[in-house]
């Protein structure tokens, strides 16, 4: 009992949740952590390149240090805050002044909101959202000009990764097809109340014109690259899950006959790849990965040799998914398509 009364009593004393001047409580779970540093708000929205006739999106604007900053820049400022305390503060810290009728304060989750028309979007985000965020807002449409967003330290690093870099993933090869993802500012944590555990960066992201690619293909072909990314392809592509997969798909569009006007249509039927569980260690033996080179009469199988060709054909074979460029990677899934070989 004892020891259970020391920890209640520690848990108090540093709870989750950490007092601001005006009353109001942070949430560190809900990743309420807010920028304390004016010089930091004020290179912020330098660095963002705001036009005074920009309409801009803030996400969690908590008590408005930012937003203040963005609403003398701008035109306009629309502000998606989940917390209705957050809110009624962001009210009362404008209202009544000149800045009120330039700001629209939408509550609720960003993720489930439909966004309207903004040209730029400046954000320090809870960073548990951080991956679909980013993709909910490159796939807004009209695109917008620029994103300013805060993120942990480590997810910008995979953002802004190059091939050969240990952090370049699957995430970095996602986003850079939709964008073009650049380093703005290293940011401790002591720069937010309350601090969170780890520091931060500051990144810029600008949609570009995108490598026209089959979502679904693209999504499936790159969790089979990645799912041993220092793997030569030509290893990857010999696992026995990964050959059964594509071939059970390859079967499915053999029999529904398929030309290539109608592969679409295979993303309407249930016969879907399901690649969600390849994740996968770099140190995984590779005996158990593979699949043997013949069968009982010493036979090659045919499917293999069909995958392998196009490996081999294009010089992909001993190359590294952590090497590969964006324009590789939509090349080679080019090359598997015309051989019949589909991914979704």
């Amino acid at each position: 009992m004892a020891g259970g009364k020391v920890r209640k009593e520690k848990a108090k004393a540093g709870g989750a949740q950490t007092p601001y001047q005006g009353g109001i409580s942070f949430h560190k779970s809900k990743g309420q952590h807010i920028l304390k540093n004016p010089l930091l708000v004020d290179s912020i929205v330098q660095k963002s390149g705001i036009k005074s006739t920009d309409v801009i999106l803030e996400i969690g604007p908590g008590t408005g240090n930012l937003t203040k900053k963005l609403l003398e820049a701008g035109k306009k400022v629309i502000a998606v805050e989940i917390d209705a305390r957050m809110v009624l503060e962001l009210q009362r810290r404008f209202q009544g002044t000149p800045l009120s009728n330039r700001l629209q304060i939408i509550q609720g989750d960003v993720l489930k909101t439909e966004l309207p028309y903004f040209d730029i979007c400046v954000a320090n985000i809870p960073y548990q959202i951080s991956s679909p965020l980013t993709f909910k807002l490159l796939h807004h449409k009209p695109a917008f000009r620029c994103a300013i967003i805060m993120f942990q330290k480590e997810f910008a690093m995979r953002l802004i990764a190059q091939p050969g870099d240990k952090l370049y993933c699957r995430l970095t090869v996602n986003t850079q097809r939709l964008a073009q993802v650049s380093h703005l500012l290293k940011v401790g944590r002591n720069n937010f109340r309350p601090p969170p555990k780890v520091d931060s960066s500051v990144v810029r992201i600008e949609p570009r014109k995108q490598f026209e690619v089959n979502e679904k293909e693209w999504d499936g072909f790159l969790r089979i690259c990645f799912n041993r990314k220092n793997k030569t392809l030509g290893s990857i592509f010999r696992q026995k899950k990964v050959l059964s997969l594509l071939e059970k798909n390859y079967k499915t569009l053999q029999a529904l006959n398929l030309n290539p006007a109608q592969q679409g249509a295979v993303e309407e039927t249930n016969e879907v790849m399901d690649f969600e569980d390849m994740e996968m260690d770099d140190d995984e033996a590779d005996d158990e990965m593979e699949v043997e080179d013949g069968n009982a009469e010493g036979e090659t199988s045919e499917f293999k040799e069909k995958v392998l060709r196009v490996l081999k054909d294009n010089d992909f074979e001993n190359e590294r998914s952590s090497k590969l460029k964006l324009r590789e990677f939509v090349t080679l899934l080019s090359e598997f398509c015309k051989a019949g070989i589909h991914f979704s």
